[in-house]
């Protein structure tokens, strides 16, 4: 492969959906048009924090010797030996710095103290995850950071600064996509569990055990479209508080969702990599669907 071909792969591009699905939620949970460059500015602030979180991750991890040979999933930059770890952490750094300008852009222009601490936030949650000396992601702590960050934060945060207010659509949003993320997430772990056992990694999936994995991914999927259900209840009690029938569109994804949660319950290994890329497809289109249905809302 060519080089442009190898960094392309190593910044994990199917994993952009995690990223860009809660800023086109939040832009539509908004009520504001997105036909304005804060909208464009939020898309560019997720897929860079999103693909530097992807070469800190590639570059910490070799340093430390988690990903070998006996990894499973598609090959590391820094393990497969295409680049060094210096490089790729280099990269990585560039990517969130690309992130921290369009943030602050963004910050400057609404509301600078909440955006700037959520910003540097985000950055440090970055390059904590798998960096620092004690990374969260060996601490079972990279699903609640995932919630956080690619499920409340991102969609909120993008309400807010392309309409100036965090919507009650937005924080039930962004709860749905955040359990989605996990998912992702969670699939991941299970795939990697015995690697990451073997090098000391002790994600959520190696606390709780393979079998009590699949539970948890099972239960992220369901918690994501009760999620919705919830809030259009809520809605039906207090239209301010919660979010409109129309994102019942998003429900009309379920049929996507059956094939992973099938196989989850007794994959292993590799066999684990469809969950993984069924799950990106359900998110995506979960969130195109959600999106859709809350921009009907505004002309129903």
């Amino acid at each position: 492969m060519s080089s442009a071909r190898v960094w392309w792969r190593g910044a994990r591009p199917r994993t952009l959906v995690a990223g860009i699905a809660p800023v086109v939620v939040g832009g539509a949970a908004s009520g504001a048009s997105l036909w304005q460059w804060e909208f464009a500015t939020a898309l560019v602030v997720a897929a860079a924090l999103q693909i530097g979180v992807n070469l800190a991750n590639d570059a910490f991890d070799g340093m430390r010797g988690v990903d070998t040979a006996e990894r499973l999933g598609p090959p590391r930059l820094v393990a497969s030996g295409a680049a060094s770890a210096r490089a790729v952490l280099a990269a990585a750094l560039a990517s969130l710095a690309v992130a921290a300008v369009a943030g602050l852009a963004l910050a400057l222009t609404t509301s600078p103290v909440p955006i700037l601490a959520i910003g540097a936030l985000a950055l440090v949650a970055a390059l904590l995850y798998s960096g620092g000396p004690r990374p969260y992601a060996g601490l079972g702590l990279g699903e609640l950071m995932v919630f956080l960050f690619f499920g409340l934060m991102a969609t909120c945060g993008t309400s807010f600064v392309v309409g100036g207010t965090v919507t009650a659509a937005a924080w039930w949003s962004g709860a749905a996509l955040g359990l989605l993320a996990d998912a992702i997430l969670v699939a991941n772990n299970l795939r990697d569990v015995h690697t990451d056992e073997a090098a000391g990694k002790r994600t959520l999936a190696v606390r709780l055990g393979e079998g009590r994995t699949r539970l948890l991914y099972r239960a992220c999927i369901v918690g994501a479209f009760a999620v919705i259900g919830a809030g259009v209840l809520v809605f039906i009690a207090d239209a301010s508080a919660g979010i409109t029938q129309w994102s019942l569109l998003a429900l009309a994804s379920w049929p996507l969702a059956i094939k992973p949660m099938d196989a989850v319950g007794s994959a292993t290994g590799r066999e684990l990599i469809p969950v993984l890329a069924g799950t990106a497809a359900l998110e995506a289109a979960f969130a195109a669907l959600l999106a859709l249905g809350l921009l009907l809302d505004r002309v129903a």
